[in-house]
């Protein structure tokens, strides 16, 4: 019987109970999911699902990824720089005689030993530095400082991490915690970085803690607003110490961090 004269019957027949009518198997699977209906979206739903999840997480691991090879070249960039001139990159005292600059010639640095961000009002060591390395052909990209007045990260003179905060090469204690005083070369990350990428980078290139090892949190940001520390409202870390976490529960995403030299 089809479903429209079952439903006339009903309406005209005294002979067939309302309960019947109203509860008609017809009636429930024309308006309703089938246990099998039900159970084909929820499976459906569970995989988009999980390919969202591991889509993330796909992401998340290549900008970890991203992070530890290019702290690793600059770092690699660095060391074979000063075996080959004997001096520090932006510091080189004799780049003008020695390095072929576009433009040219090479600015020069101090060359007291140490990469400094213009102390004293001299030129910008930390920026000087990778001309001097792309120059000398240790990096792939071309980074140019015009002149000695230059003073501002820009894209034309230093390079920038996966997410857009500046790197860094400098002489400074802005690294670890807040009272730190002592003063180590570094190869800052740059800002803009969230926390579970560098609390990952760390846990797989050093201890896992941004306040102690060689891979530690720093407040530098080349443009932009500075990372916070010590557990403030949305800070990178739970505590301004050494013995300090990284507040991955915050999901901070303008954290930075430093890589010590020596």
């Amino acid at each position: 019987m089809a479903l429209g004269q079952f439903e006339q019957q009903c309406a005209g027949s005294a002979l067939i109970r309302p309960a019947v009518c109203g509860n008609s198997p017809l009636r429930s699977f024309a308006h309703g999911f089938t246990l099998i209906d039900t159970a084909i979206t929820l499976v459906i739903a569970g995989l988009l699902l999980q390919m969202v999840v591991t889509g993330q997480q796909l992401i998340h691991n290549a900008r970890v990824r991203d992070i530890i090879a290019q702290q690793v070249a600059v770092e690699g960039a660095v060391m074979a720089f000063q075996d080959r001139y004997h001096a520090l990159p932006g510091d080189y005292a004799m780049a003008t005689a020695n390095i072929a600059c576009t433009p040219s010639p090479c600015l020069n640095g101090n060359g007291n030993g140490r990469v400094e961000a213009g102390t004293g009002g001299a030129v910008h060591e930390e920026i000087l530095a990778w001309q001097h390395l792309s120059a000398a052909g240790y990096l792939r990209a071309t980074y140019r400082m015009t002149s000695d007045s230059e003073s501002v990260a820009t894209p034309n003179n230093t390079p920038r991490n996966v997410f857009g905060g500046y790197l860094e090469i400098v002489f400074d204690t802005d690294w670890g915690y807040g009272a730190n005083t002592v003063a180590r070369h570094n190869i800052k990350t740059g800002n803009f970085i969230p926390v579970a990428v560098l609390s990952e980078v760390d846990r797989k290139v050093d201890d896992g803690r941004p306040g102690t090892g060689r891979f530690q949190f720093s407040r530098y940001a080349g443009f932009g607003p500075a990372p916070v520390n010590g557990g403030a409202l949305g800070a990178c870390t739970d505590a301004d110490t050494p013995a300090a976490s990284w507040a991955n529960r915050a999901d901070n995403d303008n954290c930075g961090a430093a890589t010590l030299l020596y």
